[in-house]
């Protein structure tokens, strides 16, 4: 139990470390993600612009803009490489402190189907370069949406689960503790 404990413990740091690093340099780069005298949003591109509003940004930037968001893009893979096992390796961790059976299965569950994220984000990103190069978007928008909104709910699900139970249990210790 302590073995599997220290292991997903370990991973979870490592991702952490892929997160963070992979996380600053999106942000550092985001300051130069400008079209028309405005930033343009990442989550924009992601989930709230239209698919006109796509076609408009990636058909107006300049070339250096382009190669930024063609890099942010590429540095999106390191962080979905911590993100992804990072929350996995977190629901893993909230297991081997639960003790209910079922609780243990849904974190499993909320770990495994990270993978699937992980797979969301990558198609996601294919999209986006594969935009970047040719701004035509066809019927795949929906698709594309579909696939974005599906990342996000199931890493959300897993990220706010492992952490909800988490603090629950330090908040739980922490009155026994207080109780003694």
């Amino acid at each position: 139990m302590k073995n599997n404990f220290l292991r997903w413990n370990r991973l979870f740091l490592f991702c952490l470390g892929l997160f963070v690093a992979g996380a600053f340099a999106m942000k550092w780069m985001e300051n130069d993600l400008i079209y028309n005298g405005e930033k343009i949003s990442i989550f924009g591109l992601e989930l709230f612009y239209p698919k006109e509003k796509i076609i408009e940004i990636l058909s107006g930037i300049n070339d250096k803009v382009r190669t930024i968001l063609n890099y942010h893009l590429s540095f999106d893979f390191i962080f979905m490489a911590g993100c992804y096992p990072g929350i996995a390796g977190l629901c893993m961790l909230a297991a081997e402190k639960v003790s209910p059976i079922n609780i243990k299965r849904i974190l499993f569950i909320l770990a495994f189907i990270q993978l699937f994220a992980w797979a969301f984000d990558i198609v996601e990103n294919y999209y986006l370069l594969k935009w970047l190069k040719r701004p035509n978007i066809g019927n795949e928008f929906t698709f594309y949406h579909v696939v974005v909104y599906s990342k996000w709910i199931i890493a959300l699900a897993g990220a706010l689960t492992a952490i909800s139970l988490h603090v629950g249990l330090l908040f739980k210790k922490k009155n026994l503790k207080s109780q003694i």
